[in-house]
């Protein structure tokens, strides 16, 4: 009985620790940081996407975000995205991907588990959008391409897109 037992311990424990594992490991927010020369930073928090761009078509004109959790923006100082200025703060970011262009969407809440609400969008601006050699699972990075300017590229499955985030001095 009693190695009966230990046995039973040792296959649940071989196979429900992976699974836990993988748990805590989808549930921790990704982050990319871009520091501006000034030292001040753009950063967004978001959630892993495992989804396979070759089995999930995204829905065309229709707001998403990875993993069905909207991004966060944190961000030290002013930025202009798309002609708006945004001020320091916390923000929410959504996407919604279109057949020729995407369009990046900073709102106001960020309070977890709120619905989305159009009415407290800051900006919505268009990303530059381009094709991918091959299909690409999610990615998100920000890059400083200058002094002031910080870059925020997504891949996913064939498209690339990005949009730029000036610091205002």
């Amino acid at each position: 009985m009693y190695w009966q037992t230990v046995r039973a311990v040792v296959i649940f424990a071989w196979f429900a620790v992976p699974v836990f594992a993988q748990q805590a490991s989808a549930s921790h927010p990704l982050n990319s940081t871009c520091t501006f020369e000034d030292g001040k930073e753009a950063r967004i928090s978001y959630s892993a996407f495992p989804d396979d761009p070759k089995k999930r078509e995204l829905e065309r004109d229709k707001m998403w975000t990875p993993g069905n959790q909207p991004m966060n923006l944190f961000i030290d100082g002013s930025v202009s995205l798309g002609g708006t200025t945004i001020p320091p703060g916390a923000y929410s970011l959504h996407l919604i991907p279109s057949k020729d262009k995407w369009t990046l969407v900073v709102n106001k809440d960020v309070t977890p588990g709120h619905e989305y609400d159009p009415k407290q969008d800051l900006v919505r601006a268009p990303m530059e959008t381009g094709q991918l050699p091959g299909s690409q699972p999610f990615q998100l990075a920000f890059a400083r391409m200058k002094a002031t300017q910080c870059s925020l590229r997504i891949y996913y499955g064939k498209t690339g897109v990005w949009a730029e985030f000036n610091e205002q001095k």
